[in-house]
């Protein structure tokens, strides 16, 4: 069997709350793993997973996935007795010699102090051990090419490859939000960066055929199975717009059609959300990122709503986005060639900064109600990710 060690995070500062907090971790973690053979255990402060051989790399996977966690190691354990751990910590140096690691250190932490050794001796007494073994190996204690970390709990656990956890809060312990996910870079990391915060996550698309294509829908239900990867399943529902955008088109100053577009696709998803029990939108805009996000268009575009419209990304440049995009896969994805409703509508010089009175006055004028209505009802809804989340109302 291989034992992986997950270290919690921010999960342990959460007092009387933790252990709440902790039961929908391991749920989590349990639901991905299902049907693996892995086994959950826990201590303070660490997770532990214990899973067939045959069974790591889905393991792997899974730990590279789950939020909640600060990170995670594959870890060799042993007998709570002081040559048992100066042997681990050797076989452990041999594996990160072999890897072509020159240069280490010992990292130790006690938590039973009745272990015969305290944390300095063991950073001692480990090296030397090493060092007797590996001839070749040398002690950096500054800047070290490998580390190998000895923590002294029930059992003691030895380590020498540590991975960076997704951080953050189990998915689940904040509710759920409705994203408004388009085909492009933004809205799937807004969506993980609340998921992060352990909000579940659902995603509507607003699909506008013929002028926008199928393939272009396949992309958003893409973006959604990832998304669902990390949110325990996300359920993706796609709302036909072309009579609202057609009606937009051809009954409201061009330099507005843009702004009037995203209040009609507020106002529909709110209608959604409540209907789903969601408790707020996610939106992926980025302060003037572009002409619709400035602060006054954002002032228009959410004045048909109610539920809290949340945006984490209101603060981050292109880059910084870009380079979440890679890091969840989703980049690639939301670059291929299939545009979304929003580009293919945009007006050549668009209101820059609009007024929500005389928004609200154009919006009014156009009598949308109907025909949002009516695109709710011809909705559909997939489930996207895995494993799929059971259904909970709505």
């Amino acid at each position: 069997m291989a034992l992986y060690l997950l270290k919690l995070g921010e999960l342990t500062l959460k007092g009387g709350n933790r252990a709440e907090f902790e039961g929908v971790l391991k749920r989590n973690l349990t639901a991905m793993i299902r049907g693996s053979g892995a086994r959950i255990a826990s201590t303070d402060g660490r997770f532990f997973v214990s899973c067939p051989r045959e069974a790591e790399a889905r393991t792997e996977q899974v730990l590279d996935r789950l939020l909640g966690i600060a990170g995670w190691a594959k870890t060799r354990s042993c007998e709570k007795k002081p040559e048992a751990v100066l042997a681990a910590c050797v076989a452990e140096g041999k594996r990160l010699y072999e890897e072509g690691s020159r240069s280490f250190k010992i990292e130790a932490r006690r938590t039973d102090k009745a272990f015969p050794l305290d944390s300095y001796g063991i950073r001692c007494e480990g090296g030397n051990a090493v060092l007797d073994a590996l001839p070749g190996f040398r002690v950096d204690v500054h800047e070290p090419q490998s580390v190998i970390n000895v923590e002294i709990r029930e059992k003691a656990y030895i380590y020498g490859t540590s991975h960076e956890g997704r951080k953050g809060l189990p998915v689940g312990t904040a509710g759920r939000g409705l994203l408004l996910l388009s085909g492009g870079i933004d809205s799937p990391v807004a969506g993980y960066m609340m998921a992060s915060r352990g909000m579940g996550i659902d995603g509507v698309y607003f699909h506008a055929y013929p002028y926008t294509s199928e393939e272009a829908r396949q992309k958003a239900l893409r973006l959604a199975e990832i998304l669902g990867a990390y949110t325990l399943g996300t359920r993706l529902y796609t709302v036909g717009f072309t009579p609202v955008q057609v009606r937009i088109k051809e009954g409201a100053p061009q330099p507005w059609a843009t702004v009037l577009l995203r209040m009609a696709m507020m106002e529909c998803a709110e209608k959604l959300a409540r209907r789903i029990r969601a408790k707020c939108l996610i939106s992926g805009e980025s302060l003037s990122q572009v002409a619709s996000q400035t602060i006054e268009n954002i002032s228009c575009t959410e004045s048909r709503v109610c539920l809290p419209v949340l945006r984490p990304l209101i603060g981050m440049d292109k880059d910084q986005i870009i380079k979440t995009a890679r890091n969840i896969g989703t980049y690639e994805t939301s670059i291929l060639p299939y545009e979304d409703c929003c580009v293919l509508f945009s007006p050549l010089h668009p209101v820059l900064r609009g007024n929500p009175a005389e928004a609200g006055a154009l919006y009014e004028q156009l009598q949308l109600d109907g025909l949002i209505e009516d695109a709710l009802c011809g909705g559909i809804m997939e489930k996207c990710g895995f494993p799929a989340r059971e259904e909970s109302g709505g």
